[in-house]
């Protein structure tokens, strides 16, 4: 039975908001809406979006851009982070005493919910397409739904459109969940945990209780969908939903992704959804139609027998894993950016066994070259263009790919070192496959 949780805030309360992202403007514009006198931080003024700035104006929401201070947080009775934005970070600059609670866009928004059910996926890698499977099965049974969280739309702005789904399907990051205190969804999903934001977490175990928040407030009556093999971790977090466990399976034979981990994915995605009702006839279909999503090996092109692929969304070993197992052709590897943290070495016999070479591009060439360079060839050029060339044999060397290998981008790392996010290094790999090596 669904309990309407307790309001974030009351009217008149102040409410801080840290980052003018696309989650920080929607927290600001609820909040707003809930009657709080609301304060938004960013340390750049660029970063605040024109047309918010015109709202805020108007709406008589404060903006204070510069660095941080404790007198921007006197008073506060919550504090809103975007993801991405460590707790505790934010939380030097609170006063003693009887601090505001910190809490993440997501949960400001689930308390706001008029009952539908919330079906929550997380894990390291898979979340963005199992998210999207599940929102394809649920609308293929005929039901409305709402997809979002660290899918791209923030939860803030489904209330603030005053619609009502049938189902709301989150895909959440360890960075929402970790400040989560009441999120209760009907349905969780936990693919998998590796190594990964270890450059925001503090160590692995606060990265994986982060991630079993998803479960903290399940009961009896609510479903966890689990990876094979996850009992233990179940135990130790004292899940008390009902527990099924997924593994890879040929269920869907129709499917137009690539590699065994979608198969699980979306053994994951239906035992969720069969939950709402859905069959599994609909099911199969919708998975039957369901197209790659971009930068997710992401097919771009074939020239001269070499097939270009894109998996900018790559950003972990464990990620580089997964894809480096999804093709039974030659890989030409580009990696580099970033490093979140993983077990390079350990990868050396699947990169044996499946890679022809490496082209590293930008940052952690130092973590790299000496953990793969004595297994296979390792290059490094300061670009991704730069190494697409001399994968190509463009400035006159010989080229590093051959007909019927895969020049596969799969970074195994963030792209902060040259690219605001995946986005645009998926981008700027196709516009050179397009432009440069057409």
């Amino acid at each position: 039975m669904f309990t309407k949780p307790a309001p974030a805030v009351k009217p008149g309360d102040l409410a801080v908001v840290v980052g003018a992202g696309v989650s920080g403007v929607a927290a600001a514009k609820l909040l707003h809406k809930l009657g709080a006198r609301v304060r938004l931080l960013d340390r750049s003024l660029d970063r605040i979006p024109a047309d918010f700035a015109e709202w805020a104006e108007s709406a008589g929401v404060e903006i204070v851009c510069g660095e941080h201070s404790p007198s921007q947080f006197r008073d506060a009775k919550l504090v809103v982070p975007s993801p991405g934005v460590a707790a505790a970070v934010i939380s030097k600059f609170l006063p003693d005493g009887t601090p505001p609670e910190i809490m993440a866009e997501t949960e400001l928004a689930w308390r706001q919910l008029s009952g539908e059910p919330v079906l929550g996926v997380t894990g390291t890698s898979g979340k963005t397409t199992t998210t999207s499977l599940c929102a394809a099965m649920l609308k293929e049974q005929g039901l409305t739904v709402f997809t979002g969280g660290n899918i791209g739309t923030p939860l803030s702005e489904y209330i603030l459109s005053g619609e009502k789904a049938d189902v709301v399907v989150l895909e959440l990051s360890s960075f929402q969940l970790q400040t989560c205190s009441t999120l209760h969804p009907r349905v969780g999903i936990l693919l998998n945990i590796s190594e990964n934001h270890l450059d925001f977490h503090k160590d692995m175990d606060e990265y994986i209780s982060a991630k079993m928040r998803l479960f903290a407030n399940q009961t009896e009556t609510d479903l966890a969908v689990l990876q094979d093999g996850m009992d233990e971790l179940a135990g130790k977090y004292g899940i008390k939903a009902r527990k099924i466990h997924y593994t890879e399976s040929d269920r869907f034979p129709d499917m137009q992704l690539m590699g065994p981990h979608n198969r699980c994915n979306a053994e994951a995605a239906w035992l969720a959804c069969r939950e709402f009702g859905v069959t599994e006839e609909a099911a199969a279909r919708a998975v039957a139609a369901f197209q790659p999503l971009e930068h997710r090996l992401e097919k771009v092109a074939e020239i001269n027998g070499v097939l270009y692929v894109n998996d900018s969304k790559c950003t972990t070993v464990e990620a580089l894993r997964v894809a480096l197992s999804s093709f039974d052709r030659p890989v030409v590897l580009l990696a580099g950016g970033k490093f979140k943290g993983g077990d390079l070495p350990g990868l050396c016999p699947l990169l044996k066994e499946h890679a022809r070479c490496v082209a590293l591009f930008g940052a952690s060439r130092e973590r790299f070259e000496p953990a793969w360079r004595d297994t296979l060839p390792v290059t490094w050029d300061r670009t991704l263009e730069q190494a697409l060339r001399r994968v190509a044999g463009k400035d006159g060397q010989p080229a590093l790919a051959h007909e019927g290998d895969v020049v596969l981008l799969a970074p195994a790392c963030s792209s902060y070192d040259q690219y605001p996010n995946y986005l645009r290094r998926g981008e700027d790999f196709k516009r050179v496959v397009h432009e440069v090596l057409a």
